[in-house]
């Protein structure tokens, strides 16, 4: 049963990742690292930030959900 519960709380979790990944403004992340364009460092502000702690969030409990999966398995 709580197998149950976790793999749902799981694949939710992981569904609203991947639309808070594709919502966040691109030309972030590794793009300067791998040779793309070099953009100064700004502060996250208003929805901005709101997104990056949700998706921080959501991360952490995908993470928690899969060692629990393992760990109930």
């Amino acid at each position: 049963m709580i197998h149950k519960i976790v793999s749902i709380i799981q694949l939710v979790s992981a569904l609203i990742l991947i639309i808070l990944v594709m919502m966040q403004q691109k030309g972030g992340g590794l793009s300067g690292f791998l040779g793309g364009s070099s953009t100064t460092y700004m502060k996250k502000r208003g929805l901005e930030k709101w997104l990056h702690i949700l998706t921080i969030v959501l991360i952490a409990i995908f993470i928690i959900a899969s060692i629990v999966i393992f760990v109930v398995k």
